[in-house]
């Protein structure tokens, strides 16, 4: 039976990940309160921001400031969006 996890994206139970998914106290935290469907949501917006900045992941910085977006995405604040980006409609 896969392990559940009260997730702070999907407000509700769901199947959590198999194991952190980030090193340090971020990767606990995020094993301990996103389901895996909220971090495949984050990977989605992960890859469009390495794709509109260009980010590189062998740089720290680049990866230092995925870190931060990850945080704000799960567990409070503004993540970026690329120029001109339009969430879709998610009720249609």
């Amino acid at each position: 039976m896969p392990r559940t996890v009260h997730c702070v994206v999907l407000k509700k139970e769901a199947a959590g990940l198999q194991s952190p998914p980030w090193p340090g106290e971020l990767g606990r935290r995020v094993f301990e309160n996103v389901s895996a469907e909220a971090w495949s949501r984050w990977l989605a917006h992960q890859t469009m921001l390495i794709n509109e900045r260009r980010l590189s992941l062998v740089k720290a910085e680049h990866k230092s400031y995925l870190a931060a977006q990850m945080e704000k995405f799960f567990f409070g604040g503004e993540v970026d969006q690329p120029a001109g980006y339009v969430a879709a409609d998610e009720d249609k």
